[in-house]
Formats: C-alpha cells, sequence, structure tokens
C-alpha cells in the first residue's frame, strides 16, 4: 500500500510541477501517473547504476538531483505526453517532486 502511496504522491507532485513549469508538458493525470511509474522504475534501476558508477564524483546531495534529471531526461525520450525542454528544466521538476514526496512521505510515514 506504501508504494501505491508514493506514486501517487508523485505522479501528483509531476503533474502540479508541470503545471508551474514552462518547460515541462504533461498532458493530463493518467500521463503523470505513468510518468511517476516509469521514473521510479529507472530510480531503480538505471539510478542505481549511476550512483555506482559516479561514485565520489560529486556530494550526495547534488548527485541526487543531477541523477533525478538525468532520469526525467530518458523518461522522457521514451514517453509520449511528457516533453521536457532541457536539462535545467528536469533538474527544476526533479527538485519540486523531490521536496513534494518528502513533505508528503513525512506526514503519512
Amino acid at each position: 500500500m506504501a508504494l501505491i502511496w508514493c506514486i501517487l504522491v508523485s505522479a501528483g507532485a509531476f503533474y502540479a510541477a508541470a503545471y508551474f513549469l514552462p518547460g515541462v508538458e504533461i498532458k493530463n493525470f493518467i500521463q503523470a501517473l505513468l510518468v511517476a511509474i516509469v521514473v521510479s522504475l529507472l530510480s531503480s534501476t538505471l539510478g542505481n547504476i549511476l550512483a555506482f558508477i559516479s561514485l565520489g564524483i560529486l556530494t550526495w546531495g547534488i548527485l541526487a538531483w543531477v541523477l533525478n534529471a538525468i532520469i526525467i531526461m530518458v523518461a522522457d525520450y521514451f514517453l509520449d505526453g511528457f516533453k521536457v525542454k532541457n536539462f535545467w528544466w528536469a533538474l527544476a521538476l526533479g527538485v519540486i517532486v523531490s521536496i513534494v514526496s518528502s513533505i508528503f512521505r513525512a506526514e503519512v510515514f
């Protein structure tokens, strides 16, 4: 149940952030849900590989945001209806989604 809640919170954060960021487009909430699922799957696979490869290059806080932006860019490549103009918009989206998800997870757990 916690996984479903985390995916729904992430989807809501993606959808809300896309509304406020002009460089990010998501068609509807269903698409945001799909983006949240794909990003979480990519984070658990590709994110771990990238974190291992880049070990020691950047500090962990900045590295996590950069890796999230890379993962968002990969999701943008594979998903129709989800567009991010460039790396900086992906970084902004990743920061917003991380903050919103952290706040809601702290409230629930």
